[in-house]
């Protein structure tokens, strides 16, 4: 009997080689490896079966034998029965009244004997197998399951771990509203359709722990909400998972958003992504606002109308810019930093025209002066300082008044041009360099709010000391602005002419 099993095996492996698609072939073997008691290999044909026929009812029935029997060992009492008969005894001391036949089900389903031993069965044995064998045919059993575990073993995505035990030892109990929430996703794979559950936390950003919002992937790999990897990138150029160098990224800037990870985030997490979106537009909101919470850059004299190039290498100043960038006002304020108050009262507004940003990340950012402003208050946000501001414009005058204001601002401004004209070539050529030239004189001294152009570009140029150009930019009235460039003026020409004169005579005394 054995050496027809074994010939029966031989000529079905010689089937199944020359035809490996073949149901019927895998199914013989099967059984031939059933009458050599080799379960194992039974168990790995029936599943080829069933992986080329998902409809092959017998292979169904046979493999539930089969996994019974791997799953079910022998006990004592049986080890010592006729091999011949071992097979039979196996499965109906443990699958009794369930596995060997539909018909013998349907005879006695509500039986004592069976009932029990089905509760057995249950109790020592891994759920999810019970789950996948019960689940093929036999609903009537799967409901006994039911009775016996009261929650089905989990199909989703996420792997149960053993910290969500009950009774682990310090483990702390977690509320409702810190399980993250799951969404039912129906399987479009073909075949029977099957659920399973998307976490929302195969979603979150591994950096700020949040649903991803326009998540970028970096070439290692790793996925990032844009923001906040460029926050990471601003301290150094490097992957803050891996570690791994990204000079190239920071250099093109060329940050694509990741299309996949965002189209199923916005088909399956519709909710959680509208409420990430809500949280972004409210902090855009915020800092977009150009009186309060003004981001203010604490580094040099800042004049309105006149250029300002920076260098910005500092972290918190990269996020900064980057952020008058996104927000699209593309303005921040400029302030000297003072001893006890933090930063001077009073400012300019600058307007970013250009950045060009470098492989190590900094950035040189060309701005232009706007407007004055009075800081309020201040305080800190994320490392840099912001505030409180109020605009300060100049007053107007009329009638007589402004006839004099415009006797003086035409005599002042010759003043300045001559006084420029006078200088060296190389300190010219320095001045022109830096600031660009000097604008022409404006017709109207009142059309601009802030004040004539050219009288702001004379006092960025003028050798001045930061408090005395501090004190000039807080002033709202243009003649007393005006009175005090001349009497700059006076003084650093008078200095000039002295040193000029006392050139000859200290030669001549050598």
């Amino acid at each position: 009997m054995v050496k027809n099993y074994e010939q029966a095996l031989q000529d079905t492996d010689i089937v199944c080689r020359k035809e490996p698609l073949l149901t019927k072939g895998h199914h013989l073997k099967a059984q031939a490896l059933a009458g050599l008691g080799r379960s194992k290999e039974v168990l790995k044909e029936f599943i080829y079966c069933l992986a080329l026929n998902p409809e092959c009812n017998s292979a169904k029935k046979e493999t539930q034998k089969v996994i019974c029997e791997v799953f079910f060992p022998p006990s004592e009492e049986n080890t010592n029965q006729n091999s011949s008969s071992s097979t039979n005894g196996r499965l109906k001391a443990h699958c009794d009244g369930q596995t060997n036949t539909q018909a013998e089900e349907d005879d006695d389903p509500g039986s004592p004997e069976n009932s029990s031993e089905r509760v057995d069965m249950f109790r020592n044995t891994n759920s999810s197998v019970l789950y996948f064998i019960l689940g093929l045919h036999f609903e009537e059993d799967k409901k006994a399951l039911e009775n016996v575990i009261p929650v089905a073993p989990s199909t989703g995505v996420k792997r149960r771990l053993p910290v969500d035990i009950d009774d682990a030892p310090g483990k702390i109990p977690r509320k409702d509203a810190d399980i993250p929430p799951q969404r039912t996703v129906i399987s479009k794979l073909g075949g029977d359709t099957d659920d399973f559950l998307i976490d929302v936390t195969d979603f979150e950003c591994a950096l700020c722990m949040r649903l991803l919002f326009e998540p970028v992937t970096t070439p290692c790999g790793h996925t990032f909400c844009l923001k906040c990897l460029e926050r990471c990138l601003d301290h150094a150029p490097h992957c803050p998972l891996c570690k791994d160098k990204l000079s190239e990224l920071l250099a093109t800037r060329n940050f694509n958003i990741t299309i996949l990870a965002e189209e199923l985030i916005f088909q399956y997490l519709q909710e959680e992504l509208s409420d990430r979106k809500r949280i972004y537009d409210e902090e855009m909101s915020e800092l977009s606002n150009l009186t309060r919470d003004v981001p203010i850059f604490v580094c040099a004299m800042a004049f309105p109308t006149v250029p300002c190039p920076l260098h910005v290498f500092e972290p918190r100043y990269r996020l900064m810019i980057r952020r008058c960038m996104e927000t699209g006002t593309k303005r921040f304020g400029m302030c000297l930093s003072a001893e006890h108050a933090g930063i001077s009262e009073y400012g300019c507004m600058l307007e970013i025209k250009d950045v060009r940003t470098f492989p190590d990340g900094s950035s040189v950012v060309d701005a232009i002066g706007i407007s004055r402003f009075r800081v309020l208050s201040h305080r800190h946000r994320d490392g840099y300082n912001t505030a409180d501001i109020e605009y300060l414009e100049d007053e107007k005058v009329e009638g007589p008044e402004y006839e004099e204001l415009t006797t003086l601002h035409d005599s002042v401004y010759q003043q300045s041009v001559s006084w420029f004209s006078s200088l060296q070539d190389h300190m010219k050529e320095q001045i022109l360099s830096h600031f660009g030239g000097m604008p022409d004189r404006e017709p109207e001294p009142q059309s601009n709010p802030s004040g004539p152009a050219w009288s702001w570009w004379i006092l960025a140029v003028l050798p001045l000391e930061r408090k005395a150009q501090l004190a000039i930019l807080g002033m709202t009235s243009l003649k007393e602005r005006l009175l005090a460039i001349r009497r700059i003026l006076v003084i650093i020409t008078r200095k000039m002419n002295n040193r000029q004169e006392a050139a000859p005579n200290k030669e001549k005394n050598n």
